[in-house]
């Protein structure tokens, strides 16, 4: 079982550490870029790009890296007087929260509410205004879930020895 919790650790971490680099793109850059385009162009751009990330390879490790992270706080618990224990209940919990539970209930509804608006429509603008500083917050409470979830991780790795 050390064997494999330690695998899962590292899997963990290193799927932690790659959402982190995505989700600061958008923080850093691209969502500025977005907003940059007029609202239609925007809004189509920001559609496409929801399109195509749940067909990418992004679907598969937010899915299995949350499922890790779930397992890790469940081993945690199990085994909390190992070393590295509450580091790793902690990164996996706080990965979980701030990072699949904030883009289930956060990102994805607002995503919906995009895909759903009339590129033209007069309301548009201000549709994109609203989402645009919506979704942006809550990209940073990823971005920083996910880089806190990586920093505990490793953490516990080191702890394990």
């Amino acid at each position: 079982m050390y064997l494999t919790t330690t695998l899962l650790l590292w899997f963990a971490a290193i799927s932690a550490g790659l959402m982190a680099g995505v989700y600061f793109t958008f923080s850093a850059f691209a969502m500025r870029a977005l907003d940059a385009l007029e609202p239609p162009a925007g809004m189509a751009a920001m559609r496409s790009i929801n399109r195509v990330i749940v067909q990418s390879s992004f679907l598969p490790l937010f899915m299995a890296s949350s499922a890790a992270c779930a397992a890790l706080v469940g081993l945690g618990v199990l085994n909390r007087d190992d070393p590295g224990a509450w580091q790793m209940i902690a990164g996996g919990a706080v990965y979980v929260l701030g990072m699949f539970v904030v883009t289930a209930s956060a990102n994805v509804p607002l995503n919906n509410a995009l895909e759903a608006s009339a590129l033209t429509a007069p309301e548009g603008p201000a549709m994109w205004k609203r989402y645009m500083e919506k979704w942006t917050v809550w990209n940073h409470i990823r971005t920083l879930a996910c880089s806190a979830a990586l920093v505990l991780l490793v953490w516990a790795l080191v702890a394990r020895g």
